[in-house]
């Protein structure tokens, strides 16, 4: 069995909500000096009252407006693995991140790193601005711990892989964030750690930047470095993961392989055969809103005709019809897009009466395989966006047919068509 690299130990990290943070050692005595002769200190929290002792006195009583962001988290990273860390926002991804590299301190237990640690967990950490993108190079492979010489040797690769070649003698403060992100994935992938820690700020980069990125994660990790990733994107995680971590509210409400974890986790966040409507993910100046979805049957099989119903509510100050576009799309748990049902494609768009109506959209043969996928909606005209909902609707797919009765399963494609085919003569 391969050695530990990365040893967890009741890890906790507890903040106290609206507090500023003491910069200095002197702030933080004089904070505690203030603290236990009951007088106010420039730093407390507004409104405040008063303490005569410290918060983690023996005899303080409980501290009110505090968070567990980490609670009792433990585990273990064995070299050469490949950890995905996945949960809602909030869940304490990123403050696990931030306690194992060392850019906080943890409110109680450990965690031992055995291995120089190369970390990407924000826009720009690490990187001074009024330095150059060359200069930054070798400051960051200074912290790693390499030589002049060592970092020389990967100067070349890592600027043609950041592709910021012309701009490499520019200082960093007058990157784009694109910029920023590519040079700083290329020095911590590049620098030869045997630790790297990426966390969901690839997101910044353009697709086929993230793309190239999650194939050099997958090259250290062959060459038997440890990686750990922090993801909401399911499709990297379950592609480049071996195995998964599922945090929730700071505790760990899963741990195991990365299929069963990333499976279970997306069963928790929608019911099938309701709609839902996040607030938070929602988009558009609701011209044209989408009150309610559903499909029939309620239970589709491959090859089954499907109807799909929008239920909307138009802007009734409107002096006239609005055109609209609508579009369904279909995609899978880790938010892969297969297909779109879009009424841009067979008509001009749709007039649409102030008030309430309903829209209806109809295939004659579903063609997923059996399994769960989502559902998002849309309306918008000319460029336009009325209304966007990203995962509005559980879609479970049951086994069905495509011709005569010979049944469908999913063998790791989520979309099957109806074919002919046929022999011709010797």
């Amino acid at each position: 069995m391969s050695n530990a690299v990365i040893e967890v130990e009741h890890l906790s990290k507890l903040y106290e909500l609206g507090t500023i943070g003491s910069r200095t050692l002197r702030e933080s005595l004089e904070r505690w000096w203030y603290g236990i002769r009951g007088k106010e200190h420039l730093l407390r929290k507004v409104g405040a009252k008063h303490q005569t002792m410290p918060a983690d006195h023996p005899q303080a009583g409980p501290r009110p407006n505090t968070m567990w962001a980490l609670k009792d988290v433990s585990f273990t990273v064995r070299e050469g693995e490949v950890l995905g860390i996945i949960g809602r926002n909030g869940a304490g991804k990123s403050t696990l991140l931030k306690l194992l590299t060392r850019i906080t301190e943890p409110t109680s237990g450990r965690a031992l790193i055995y291995g120089r640690v190369a970390s990407l967990l924000e826009v720009g950490t690490g990187f001074h601005p009024e330095l150059t993108g060359r200069e930054n190079i070798y400051l960051n492979g200074a912290i790693l711990g390499m030589t002049r010489t060592e970092v020389k040797r990967k100067f070349d690769e890592i600027v043609a892989f950041s592709e910021v070649e012309q701009f490499i003698d520019t200082p960093v403060k007058r990157y784009s964030s694109g910029m920023y992100v590519r040079l700083a994935f290329a020095v911590a992938a590049h620098l030869d750690p045997e630790i790297l820690v990426v966390d969901e700020v690839l997101a910044v980069g353009d697709a086929e930047f993230q793309k190239k990125c999650l194939g050099k994660m997958g090259d250290v990790a062959k060459g038997g470095r440890t990686v750990l990733f922090v993801s909401h994107n399911m499709a990297s995680i379950g592609n480049l993961c071996g195995s998964v971590i599922h945090l929730d509210h700071g505790r760990i409400a899963d741990i195991g392989e990365s299929e069963s974890v990333i499976s279970s986790y997306l069963s928790l966040s929608r019911e099938a055969n309701q709609f839902f409507a996040n607030p938070s993910e929602r988009k558009g100046d609701h011209r044209v809103r989408i009150d309610d979805f559903g499909i029939s049957p309620p239970h589709p099989r491959t090859g089954s005709p499907l109807k799909c119903t929008l239920d909307i509510q138009a802007d009734e100050r409107a002096a006239e019809d609005i055109t609209v576009d609508f579009s369904i799309s279909f995609v899978t748990e880790y938010g892969v897009k297969i297909f779109q049902l879009h009424s841009g494609h067979v008509n001009r768009g749709i007039a649409v009466k102030p008030g309430r109506s309903r829209i209806i959209a109809e295939i004659d043969s579903l063609p997923l395989t059996p399994g769960s996928y989502r559902v998002n909606l849309f309306s918008g005209s000319g460029g336009v966006l009325y209304d966007w909902i990203p995962e509005a609707y559980a879609l479970i797919v049951e086994t069905g047919s495509i011709s005569d009765g010979i049944y469908v399963d999913n063998r790791g494609y989520p979309v099957v068509i109806r074919s002919k085919w046929s022999r011709t003569p010797d």
